[in-house]
């Protein structure tokens, strides 16, 4: 029966899963709740599979940026014109995003959310966590070795949580200092090598669970929020996601027939990690499909791959940080009878560029949406007017957040020349899941650098 399964597609699988949770999210919400008002036993249940998956992933997370980045860099010695490499990343992040917020400026000014909704004024709340231009220093700026921070909880609790571009910045030091090292740092190279395949290993055992994962995420979600609270706010929620697909659908698509590449062969290559982000909620925990399919299905060499992904994981947000904050901060302007300039719009698209980098330390569309507020000098407590609906949007967002982690690379790789084209246009696709079990849950060609000449 186990052999049978693992026959069927990862994005088969995920697609079945899907349809199960949110059958058992109606199921569990008709049952309602208990006596005292907690959630019924299948909906514990339910959220507690899916929270324990994102854990799990989130988990194994760290250890994989870190080795890979390390292992990476000491490569780099078979790649020509890094720097330039680098450079067009970042340029066609900024492109994209731009694109993404003009996409989300135009339906905010078209379908006029704040003004076409019900919600109670009940609702609006000062968010729990804000977002300022000075979380760039404090995200870059590792605070020890293990880009560890901690936070206090109303208990008195103290919580640890992973920094992650903290973790890069500091596996990027590691790993420039092993490059200019040479001979002498190979054995901790290749310790580094061997850790990195041991965590590979690890973490597609854990990624196997994807299906029973998004029974557990899919089901809670339709449990706790139902679509019930999708009605006071139907004009905002459409125009996310209308915007959503506006750039997932066509500005996508766009971008590779401008390039020579198949918009379809992009998305059958892509595909898995866009349904994992959706079911997930989490561009990090979805990290390592998201390499492995742009690596193995749409032609980006390993070693450029390794850079471009784990950063697009922490920077690249054209859902959270783009379309989103936009959207929402012209809904809370028009909800409060604060009238926009166009110096405030271009401060959105400002905002929207370069915030998530400024926020990449601090995890949540919340923060980067406070962060655009506040900019504007719009009043905070409009955030609690969105929160209902935020898991339902989170799902779109996260999809296209990965889709352009995806995305950007494999443009990046065919400008340089450096993309497999023959790879790409194969029809062919590679279930990520199936290519691990036949290696043995570890990729050779981690062992192999190959070359690359940008």
């Amino acid at each position: 029966m186990l052999a049978r399964l693992r026959r069927v597609p990862f994005a088969a699988q995920v697609l079945l899963a899907l349809v199960v949770g949110v059958a058992l999210g109606f199921v569990a919400r008709e049952m309602g709740t208990v006596s005292d008002g907690s959630p019924n036993w299948l909906t514990s249940t339910l959220q507690t599979i899916g929270g324990t998956f994102v854990t799990l992933l989130k988990t194994l997370v760290p250890p994989l940026i870190v080795t890979a980045v390390i292992v990476s860099i000491a490569n780099l010695k078979q790649v020509s014109n890094a720097a330039r490499l680098a450079g067009q990343t970042l340029l066609w992040f900024a492109i994209t995003a731009l694109i993404a917020v003009g996409i989300g400026i135009g339906l905010g000014l078209l379908t006029e959310p704040g003004r076409n909704s019900s919600v109670d004024t009940a609702a609006q709340a000062a968010p729990e966590s804000t977002g300022s231009w000075f979380d760039f220093l404090t995200g870059i700026v590792p605070g020890n070795v293990f880009g560890l921070q901690a936070s206090a909880g109303a208990d008195g609790s103290v919580g640890l949580s992973f920094n992650v571009l903290q973790l890069i910045v500091i596996s990027a030091a590691i790993g420039i200092a092993a490059l200019k090292v040479g001979e002498a740092a190979e054995p901790f190279v290749g310790f580094v090598r061997a850790a990195l395949a041991i965590v590979q290993k690890v973490l597609w055992w854990v990624i196997l669970l994807a299906p029973l994962g998004t029974v557990g995420l899919i089901g809670n979600a339709v449990a706790s929020y139902g679509w019930e609270s999708l009605s006071s706010l139907g004009v905002f929620a459409g125009a996310v996601y209308a915007g959503l697909a506006i750039v997932l659908f066509v500005v996508y698509p766009v971008l590779l027939r401008l390039h020579g590449l198949s918009p379809l062969r992009y998305f059958a290559g892509a595909w898995p990690a866009i349904q994992l982000a959706f079911v997930s909620r989490s561009s990090i925990g979805t990290l390592p499909v998201t390499e492995r399919v742009t690596e193995q299905n749409l032609g980006v060499p390993r070693s450029y791959a390794s850079f471009a992904v784990p950063l697009g994981a922490t920077t690249k947000m054209d859902g959270c940080a783009a379309i989103y904050p936009a959207l929402a901060a012209i809904f809370v302007a028009q909800f409060f009878g604060v009238d926009l300039s166009l110096t405030d719009y271009l401060l959105i698209a400002l905002v929207s560029v370069i915030g998530s980098a400024a926020t990449a330390g601090v995890t949540g569309a919340v923060v980067m949406l406070t962060l655009t507020l506040s900019t504007l000098g719009l009043p905070l407590a409009g955030v609690g007017l969105l929160l209902a609906i935020d898991p339902i949007l989170d799902m779109g967002r996260t999809a296209v957040n990965v889709a352009g982690q995806a995305l950007v690379p494999t443009i990046v790789a065919k400008r340089e020349g450096i993309l497999d084209v023959e790879r790409y246009r194969s029809t062919s696709t590679i279930d990520p899941l199936a290519r691990v079990e036949e290696r043995g849950g570890v990729d050779t060609d981690l062992r192999r650098p190959e070359p690359v000449n940008a």
